[in-house]
């Protein structure tokens, strides 16, 4: 597949590392250019573009970027896309979002109501960067760490969840992305090594 990042930070540059080493062809960006990414690009083995250049390439759209920066995110080029969310709301970086203080929406759903034409999937959201290479294992390995994704989409959902294995990961369904607040900061599912059966319970065990 072509998958387009929207981002070249931490978790940019790592999901594009992932995604060459499975096979894809990725393309990173940022607001200041691709000039600005020429070492990037030729470290990871991925192409470089402006925002709009990687959310026209990619098959698979994935929105790398702060979460206060959500409506950056061009919303005519990902009309009928996969769009992958990895954000997370720190408050401390994001300035104060009321809605998601109040626990009226989630994060997921903020973009969700940016991009009302694409198909959103919460994930790669609840692992640290250093550990998708770390913690990658093959299909059917003993105690395979699991990752959660939610969305509103099961076709789109599969192919996230496809993605995930191919990446060396197992995939949990936790639903639709209202219920993305279950592997949020803080959660006992959030950046923890767990295997498929641990982390049911765990994302079982959050609460609001």
């Amino acid at each position: 597949m072509k998958i387009g990042i929207i981002g070249a930070g931490y978790v940019g540059r790592a999901l594009a590392a992932a995604a060459v080493k499975s096979g894809h062809d990725a393309m990173i960006s940022n607001s200041r250019g691709p000039q600005t990414l020429f070492s990037d690009g030729a470290m990871l083995g991925c192409k470089t573009g402006t925002i709009d250049d990687a959310a026209k390439f990619g098959d698979i759209v994935i929105v790398a970027i702060t979460l206060k920066h959500y409506k950056a995110v061009p919303v005519e080029p990902l009309v009928g896309k996969i769009v992958i969310d990895t954000n997370n709301y720190y408050p401390q970086r994001d300035d104060k979002i009321d809605a998601l203080d109040s626990g009226s929406t989630t994060s997921s759903e903020l973009l969700a109501a940016h991009l009302p034409k694409s198909k959103i999937v919460k994930a790669f959201n609840a692992i640290m960067m250093t550990h998708i290479e770390r913690d990658s294992q093959p299909t059917g390995s003993f105690d395979r760490r699991a990752l959660p994704l939610c969305g509103d989409d099961a076709a789109a959902k599969k192919v996230v969840a496809d993605l995930y294995d191919q990446f060396g990961f197992d995939a949990v369904d936790v639903g639709p992305l209202s219920e993305g607040w279950r592997f949020q900061t803080g959660t006992p599912a959030y950046c923890i090594r767990l295997n498929k059966e641990w982390i049911q319970k765990a994302l079982a065990a959050a609460t609001r």
